[in-house]
């Protein structure tokens, strides 16, 4: 799990978004944003899938499976 909250981290830095823009953008709150982005939770399957669609980059690298983005 800790390489996909610095992976996210990165990604939301990289694109300037806010958490507040990025939660109303996948249609979950902040608070669920902010567990992600703190490694307090991860995202079930179709919010990992969100992600990816969201940041252009695969699940796989999200998850560090891959460094391929």
């Amino acid at each position: 799990m800790e390489i996909f909250v610095k992976r996210l981290n990165e990604l939301i830095k990289e694109r300037g978004i806010t958490r507040y823009r990025l939660s109303k953008d996948l249609g979950v709150n902040k608070q669920t944003i902010t567990f992600w982005v703190d490694g307090i939770n991860e995202p079930k399957i179709f919010y990992l899938y969100k992600l990816s669609k969201y940041f252009d980059v695969s699940a796989d690298y999200l998850l560090g499976l891959s460094d391929d983005i």
